[in-house]
């Protein structure tokens, strides 16, 4: 069983807190056809290739009435779709916040529009390590760790600079 990510105590409080303890992160085109795929936890690649098609399917398949969460093989699955990409987000534990998560997926999802200026499938598919930089900056072992965009960008945009971009 993985161990549950433990972030800093708040201000003031001596005891920890128990964090968000994301598994994975998926983004997908309406075709269902995987444009990013990021684990924090480790599955040979029978098992990724089975869960990952699985909980495409089940997420293509939901109709906009539908709630954008589910319960799948003991993750809570939440997803949002923006444009023609969904983003999709698998974490484990019942007393995970669902609406933190949406959250999550739009600062992400904001976040790689600042940097990419209007992201689009074709940013992510010609970018992809860049795509993982930003989510490497926002998630560590499946703990939210930072949400401000200024602060996600600011090494990427070094990495920009020193490779000459």
């Amino acid at each position: 069983a993985p161990v549950n990510s433990i972030c800093l105590p708040e201000a003031g409080s001596a005891h920890p807190t128990r964090a968000m303890t994301i598994r994975f992160v998926l983004m997908v085109n309406k075709q269902g056809q995987t444009r990013l795929a990021q684990y924090m936890n480790m599955h040979n690649i029978e098992e990724r290739c089975a869960l990952e098609s699985e909980v495409i399917r089940k997420c293509l398949s939901r109709n906009e009435t539908q709630c954008s969460f589910f319960e799948f093989r003991g993750y809570k699955v939440v997803y949002r779709r923006y444009a023609s990409l969904f983003f999709i987000v698998g974490v484990e534990g019942d007393d995970e916040n669902e609406l933190a998560i949406l959250e999550f997926i739009h600062a992400l999802v904001e976040t790689l529009d600042r940097y990419f200026e209007n992201v689009c499938e074709l940013d992510i598919m010609f970018n992809l390590e860049k795509a993982h930089f930003v989510l490497d900056e926002m998630v560590m072992n499946g703990c939210i760790i930072e949400t401000n965009k200024n602060n996600i960008l600011a090494p990427i945009h070094l990495l920009d600079k020193a490779s000459g971009m």
